[in-house]
């Protein structure tokens, strides 16, 4: 029986990586695609000689440094489209192969930009981690070095909140952890129950 895909997604501060913990912990596979990217531009990793030979300014100490890629689109927006034709054929494949090693009823794929990218088509259902505003802007402003301008930025790369919400198969909203945690172990019983019946 294949594996019952469930994509994880939410905007930044909205606490989607608390909430990919709680599925960890319950026992289920979790891919993240961010963490993914990490293990691509580490050294020896699979995107470093293919940015390399096109931005070698990017390479320090054998691995892909994300404030020098900053910089470079910065300098040249049109840099951003090659570095993704490089990276996202590279993240399709260490998905698959999470996929195909994957030995679980339900595995849950965390994409921050799951609407963004249209990768919602390749779930079986979607789960949107949300909270109110302002609780967002508190739980990011909080974190070290993050500026008001930075994190407009950040939204306005982002879906807004609300459209996800209309594309979401299922919600939870983080205003307290044990909430959350108990919606996530309510949301696994739940289709598990759909998977069996």
């Amino acid at each position: 029986m294949t594996a019952f895909r469930l994509g994880l997604t939410g905007s930044i501060g909205m606490g989607k990586s608390t909430t990919a913990g709680f599925f960890a912990a319950a026992g289920l596979p979790v891919w993240d695609a961010d963490a993914a990217v990490h293990r691509l531009y580490a050294q020896g990793g699979a995107a470093v000689p293919a940015i390399a030979s096109q931005w070698p300014q990017a390479i320090i100490g054998g691995a892909v440094d994300r404030s020098a890629l900053k910089t470079i689109i910065a300098a040249d927006p049109g840099a951003l489209s090659g570095i993704e034709q490089i990276v996202h054929p590279l993240v399709a494949a260490d998905r698959a192969d999470f996929l195909h090693k994957a030995r679980a009823d339900i595995v849950v794929l965390d994409i921050p930009l799951l609407f963004e990218k249209g990768s919602e088509s390749d779930m079986d259902a979607t789960l949107l981690v949300t909270a109110p505003a302002a609780l967002q802007r508190a739980r990011v402003l909080a974190r070290p070095g993050m500026t008001e301008a930075q994190f407009h930025t950040i939204l306005s790369r982002q879906m807004p909140d609300a459209e996800k919400r209309k594309r979401a198969t299922h919600i939870i909203e983080t205003l307290s952890l044990d909430a959350a945690q108990a919606c996530v172990t309510a949301l696994i019983a739940y289709i598990r129950q759909v998977q069996h019946a």
